[in-house]
């Protein structure tokens, strides 16, 4: 019994999916293979879909995160300086 695509890995996914691809092309598989490949190819597709929109959401956090903490480090930077450079009243 094939595992269920949920509990792939990304790699292990597109593995499998490759191989069900070269199945089909290959032609050689009866109607009813033919049918069981696709629901698969299209199970393992959309897992390794869910995969990519999971790792592009936390490549964006991060990115996120460390826009927000260089902008705030820049700032208070800036505001050091501005203080620093103020004329005084002597």
């Amino acid at each position: 019994m094939a595992t269920d695509p949920q509990k792939l890995s990304y790699e292990d996914a597109r593995n499998e999916l490759v191989e069900v691809v070269a199945h089909l092309e290959n032609g050689t598989a009866t109607l009813e293979e033919t049918i069981s490949l696709w629901e698969r190819g299209e199970a393992l597709a959309a897992r390794c879909e869910e995969w990519l929109i999971g790792a592009k959401e936390r490549l964006t956090q991060a990115k996120a995160a460390t826009t927000g903490t260089s902008r705030a480090a820049g700032k208070d930077s800036s505001e050091a300086a501005a203080v620093q450079t103020s004329p005084t009243d002597d």
